[in-house]
This record gives structure tokens, sequence and C-alpha cells, in this order.
């Protein structure tokens, strides 16, 4: 409903930017804060209210960005700060806010600190900063813990002098200790760097993170369960009590700058778990990823939606929902692919939509983006790495905007080359093919975004679950706002009322499988 003044974000549209992939503004294959600029104007066409741009800091790229060597500037692959001063006072003039991501958990090991750290001593102020620890075994030759990389392998690195330091992801990011005053003064000065220059908020990666328990004891058992999986009790490496009052810190930061919010990306299953971020003086939002991770069958649908209302509910955020990321597979491919994928996709888009709460799109879900199966000499993940080969990473859901044209780069940059390589017969699925089509993936999405930002319809914070159909899910907005999704394998009738907008053709009065519609008495 497009809320303004300080709580502007509770009801909001974000739209990620993988700034990587989003537009390239200077012709090297690689997106950049001047092609981000230069397509502000069809972002607030497409009726997002905010942006998300991830990291565009300078960084060795060992984790494509989220290796930071200095998180108060400007990557020269993406720009420089007058670029992006640039950019965010042209965004504000459109009336799009942006927000951007900071990385506290770790640094890049190029970062001035912890090459600091490798040059000092063990027990020095410059190591404090960091998480080193001597090894296990009569010469330390083992690792202080069994904890693994959620990237592969062991989480610790040996360095020359006989200790080891803890890398909870590549060995490239080596993990801050936040219980050093010093580390957490520095993320408090990054925070008023760019609120100083006007950002409206924060992504906060890895917002479970950043605590580390007691003595470091081993993980029993110890299971590795991914980057992005829910980390139980027994993983100690994430949603350590201590990571509260990080967020406390990060809280008191932005009550300073009214109108200003932080969004964490927190990976925990428990519903309890994940509201304890969420309380007063933390996280205005929290990331469910529920809706990302569900089956595309109605009890685990309904279940995501009523876990994710549930682990608000009692706490001042509202709900929080995502179905694609850069860190996922897309979800036209998780929902079939190909034509099957589409379909269900549409049908998500509505659902999302419809839902109480802020909304996350990540870059080209408007144009039904698919995952691309790359060539292994193509990947770049260091999840690939990593694993030697056994995981194929996260390259396939990062492929670069289409824009216009018929042949790659589809209008993403001036030359054919990108970053990551483009398939060929992408025509059809470039914004400009799109915009002309009053059936495409991105008209459903434009409509959707103007019903929900204009239509009183979908006021209200809660919903109201109905009675529908076998292999349907129907709810009701305070507002007056009927959802209705089918998932069963004939149409169903649509309820009683005007179709405001609907996923595919009902003009016979009857909703088909994998199709949603938005209704009013």
């Amino acid at each position: 409903m497009g809320t303004t003044g300080t709580d502007w974000w509770r009801d909001a549209v974000f739209y990620q930017v993988y700034i990587r992939s989003f537009a390239d503004g200077n012709g090297d294959g690689v997106g950049d804060l001047r092609g981000l600029r230069g397509r502000l104007g069809y972002l607030r066409d497409l009726g997002v209210d905010a942006l998300w741009i991830t990291p565009f800091f300078p960084s060795p790229m060992a984790d494509h960005g989220y290796d930071v060597a200095d998180p108060r500037d400007v990557e020269p692959v993406f720009g420089d700060l007058d670029e992006f001063d640039a950019l965010l006072a042209d965004a504000h003039a459109l009336g799009l806010r942006i927000t951007i991501d900071v990385v506290p958990n770790h640094t890049s090991s190029e970062h001035a600190w912890f090459r600091a750290a490798l040059a000092a001593a063990p027990g020095s102020p410059e190591r404090a900063r960091y998480v080193f620890r001597d090894g296990r075994g009569p010469d330390g030759a083992e690792p202080p813990n069994n904890w693994p990389s959620v990237f592969g392998g062991p989480a610790w690195t040996r360095v020359p002098d006989g200790q080891w330091y803890l890398h909870i992801f590549a060995p490239e990011q080596p993990d801050l200790d936040f219980g050093n005053p010093e580390v957490v003064a520095d993320l408090e000065e990054t925070l008023r760097f760019w609120l100083d220059r006007g950002v409206d908020g924060f992504r906060i990666d890895v917002a479970h993170g950043m605590a580390k328990p007691a003595g470091l004891p081993d993980m029993v058992p110890m299971d590795d369960t991914g980057l992005l999986d829910d980390h139980g009790p027994g993983d100690h490496r994430f949603d350590q009590d201590g990571v509260h009052a990080v967020h406390r810190r990060i809280r008191a930061v932005l009550d300073s700058y009214p109108g200003t919010m932080a969004v964490g990306e927190v990976w925990v299953s428990d519903d309890d778990r994940l509201a304890r971020y969420l309380r007063p003086d933390e996280l205005q939002l929290a990331f469910n990823f529920k809706l990302l991770t569900a089956e595309w069958e109605p009890t685990a649908l309904r279940d995501a939606v009523v876990h994710s209302l549930a682990a608000v509910d009692g706490t001042p955020a509202p709900a929080c929902w995502v179905l694609s990321n850069h860190d996922r597979p897309r979800h036209v491919t998780r929902y079939g692919d190909g034509e099957l994928g589409t379909r269900r996709a549409r049908a998500a888009a509505l659902l999302q939509l419809a839902l109480p709460g802020v909304a996350y799109l990540y870059n080209g879900d408007e144009l039904g983006m698919p995952d691309v199966d790359l060539p292994d000499a193509a990947l770049q993940d260091p999840i690939w790495f990593r694993s030697e080969g056994a995981e194929r990473g996260r390259d396939a859901c990062r492929i670069p905007v289409p824009w216009s044209g018929s042949e790659p780069s589809y209008g993403f940059s001036s030359g054919s080359g990108t970053w990551l390589p483009m398939p060929e017969g992408w025509t059809a699925l470039t914004a400009e093919a799109q915009a002309a089509d009053p059936a495409s993936m991105q008209s459903l999405y434009r409509a959707a975004l103007a019903l929900r930002a204009g239509s009183p319809a979908f006021s209200g914070e809660g919903l109201e679950w109905l009675p529908s159909p076998e292999g349907c899910l129907a709810f009701r907005r305070p507002g007056g706002l009927v959802f209705l999704l089918n998932l069963s394998s004939a149409p169903v009738p649509l309820p009683e009322g005007t179709v405001l907008l609907a996923s595919t053709d009902v003009t016979g009065g009857e909703l088909p499988t994998d199709a949603a519609a938005w209704v009013v008495a």
C-alpha cells in the first residue's frame, strides 16, 4: 500500500539487484552502478518501492563481493563513490529508496586488518580482531575444532607461524571476533558512513552469524547443513545468543537516523528463534525463507505461510516474503522449468504479493528467468572449487538480466561477452519483448504491483483462511482481497466477485490448475 514516513518499509516491495548481473554501463561485461543508474526508470515503472543492492565494495571477488576488503568504498569494477552518490540522488528523485548489503561476519583476507594480523604475532591486538587459535595435537597440526566450512572443507586454515584462523565460509573470508569492542565499533562506523551518504537501510549478510560460543566446542554430530539451510541447535557456527547484542548495536545506530531500516538474512528453522531477531530493539525485518524452500503442493505452501506469520506474531515486525535470491535456484526452475515452471511461477508471484507484509523480488523474477546449466569451464562460485566439483554452486541463478535484442548479451552490455555466459534463445525473455506483450510475466508483475500499491483490498495485516476445493489454498485479507491458488489436477470455480488479476486466462469462470487469482466481492 506504499506506506510513507518512517515506517515506509512495513509493506514495501524491495527489488534485489545482484550488481554483477543487472546492467553493464561501461561495456566490460560486468554489471555496475552506472548500468543500474540507467535502468532506474524501468524499476520505477515496474512498481517497486526500494532496491537492495548486493556488495559493490572493494573486493578480490573470491566470493563475488561478499569478501569485502574495504566496507567504506566502491570496487572500481562497479564505479566509485561519486557514481554511487549520483545513483542515490537519481533513485530518490524517482521515489525509489536504496538499501545496501553489509557483511559483518567476516572480511576479505585482503582487508588491511587481516594483512596486519598475519604480520603480527600470536596474542597480538591485530589477531584479536579475528578468531585465531592454536591447533590441537602435540604439534598443533590439527584444527582447533571440527567445524566445517559451508563452502566445503574445514573451517580453519593454518598460517606459517602455526596458528589457525576461522573462516565459516571461504579461506579468503576470515571471521571477525565480535567479542572485540574494536570490531563492533568498526561496524558502526561503516553503517554511519553509508547512512550519512543517504542510504535508506541495509541487508545484513549472515545475520545469524557473528557470535561464537565460548571455547569453540566441537559440533556433535558434525553435520554441515549446507550454505543456506536451517542450522539446528547443534550447529555452533550460527544463531548463538551473543549475536543479539550485535543487532542491538546495529539498531541503536539506525534509530539515530529516522526512517532507516535493516533486514537480516537469518537461516533458522524455529519460529521462536527467528522472532528473537525481531524484538523491538533489534532488526526491523528478517527474511523468512520458508516460502522459498517450500515444495509446490498445498500443505507445504500453507505451512510456509502459517509459520512465517507465526514467527512475527507478537513482534513489531511484519512478515517478509522471498521466492528467489542469488543463493538459491530460481523458482521457475524449482517449480519444474519450462512452460510448467513458468505457469507455476506466475501463480507464485500472485501468492507472494497477496500476502501481508514485505515482499523481496530478485532481479529477473519479473521476467520469469530460469536457471541456466553452465559448462564447467564457465563456473565461478567458490562452492564449485571448494567442493572439487562435487557441487556446482550458485552461478546458474546469477546469469545477467536480458534487456533487449535477439543475441547475447541482449542489451545487458554494449559488447557480447558477459561475466557469466548468456544462452541463445532468450529473445522472448527480454524486458523489451515482454513490455510489448500484455500476457508476459513482466506485464503480470506490473499489474500486480500497481494493484498492491493502490487497491484498498490489500489493506490490513493478517489473513483469514477460507474453505476451498481440495488441492487449493484460499484466504481473505482484511481489506477484502480474496486469493485462490489451484494446485489440484482440474479447474475449479472462481470465488464470487470481480477478478482483479489472474495468473492465466479465467474468462470461463474457472481457475485452471497451477494458477492463482485475486478477487474482490
